[in-house]
């Protein structure tokens, strides 16, 4: 269904790439399955040996190399909207040499410098070397980032149904989270409800119980939740547009939380507050992790903070901007990303707070609700 703020996918994105690459001097761009594809033309092709691959030369048309078998497909996905040539190989053909001519005679010379997908395949990679010897390769990530980092209106519009989706998962965690389960059953009932609640795939559920929420990526364990213990509930999953959710909670299951881990744990809500209440145009992103990290280092658990404060959202779970010390992009209205800081003990437990936001013209828009407090659940 289409946005109702617009459609998700037009030949500006495409188009706009090839003006970028123009401006950084890159020649080509190639782009194999994945997000890059499906950003620039709505094709969610599948990533196989058999070569796909989206050509943008820095003059010309762009156009798309892909098997006979699989280009009706095109046709019947947004790709099919946008009226880019489609130059289908036969099983005996040489795709990457058919890829090479057509850039090749669109630019008027073979391209001295081409761009490939950060995730392209290493087959697909070297095919394109060896078809375009002369070529120096690098990544098209510099290019495709620009574009993706600012979300449209209707990208957000999706962020925001992929996030309601998710809030209400977390809504519901006293049916999964319960003492004398374990944590790889909650994370079975907590998958199952991802999808019930508006997603068609599942990204990742990780819960943390005790001593396990202070590894901030455990795997399910069968590690059994006990009466008091805090737990760490990190859950994402991708929608029918496959656009991304992505929200943390902490809770204390079957009973309070001790007085100690409430102090810690409110030094980490004020954190996330301090780092949310940063987000405005101009601002950098290490200006927004600095926001959460001087909070807790101030108080004294600066060392247990382990992680950058934040990762951009769309297409992936994880892509630009990074929100991390170092990185002294200023933010700009439309880029989405997450806001996590965290404080881990080692041996005893752990706790993170994240919310997906949105940098407005004027500020913050967060696009998760929900207690960000440490939630007391029956039990």
């Amino acid at each position: 269904m289409p946005s109702p703020t617009g459609p998700l996918v037009t030949s500006d994105r495409v188009h706009a790439a090839r003006a970028l690459a123009a401006e950084s001097g890159t020649d080509l761009l190639v782009l194999t399955p994945g997000s890059d594809l499906r950003y620039l033309t709505g094709y969610d092709a599948h990533a196989m040996e058999r070569l796909t691959a989206l050509a943008v030369p820095r003059v010309g048309e762009p156009f798309l190399v892909v098997p006979r078998l699989e280009a009706p497909m095109v046709d019947v996905s947004p790709a099919g909207a946008l009226g880019l040539d489609v130059l289908a190989w036969d099983e005996t053909d040489d795709a990457f040499a058919l890829l090479a001519g057509e850039a090749t005679a669109r630019l008027g010379s073979a391209p001295a410098r081409v761009a490939v997908g950060a995730r392209t395949w290493a087959e697909h990679v070297l095919g394109v070397q060896r078809a375009l010897p002369g070529s120096a390769l690098e990544l098209a990530g510099p290019v495709l980032d620009r574009l993706r980092m600012v979300k449209s209106a209707a990208e957000i519009e999706e962020l925001a149904l992929a996030g309601a989706a998710i809030d209400r998962v977390h809504a519901r965690m006293a049916e999964f989270l319960t003492v004398g389960r374990t944590e790889a059953a909650v994370g079975a009932d907590i998958a199952a409800a991802i999808l019930e609640e508006g997603h068609v795939g599942v990204d990742f559920t990780i819960v943390g119980s005790g001593p396990n929420g202070a590894s901030p990526h455990h795997e399910l364990s069968d590690r059994v939740v006990r009466a008091g213990d805090v737990v760490v509930v990190d859950i994402g999953g991708e929608t029918a547009t496959g656009y991304r959710s992505d929200c943390t909670r902490t809770y204390v299951v079957g009973g309070s939380a001790p007085a100690d881990v409430a102090e810690w744990y409110a030094v980490l809500h004020a954190a996330q507050q301090a780092s949310v209440a940063a987000v405005r145009p101009g601002v950098t992103a290490e200006q927004v992790d600095a926001a959460a990290r001087d909070v807790i280092a101030d108080a004294g658990w600066g060392e247990h903070f382990i992680h950058r404060t934040g990762h951009g959202i769309g297409l992936d779970s994880h892509e630009a901007p990074y929100i991390v010390a170092g990185n002294d992009l200023p933010l700009e209205p439309g880029m989405a990303f997450s806001v996590e800081p965290g404080i881990y003990l080692a041996g005893r437990c752990g706790a993170r707070i994240e919310d997906i936001v949105v940098c407005t013209d004027d500020g913050v828009r967060s696009l998760n609700g929900g207690p960000r407090e440490l939630v007391e659940l029956p039990g």
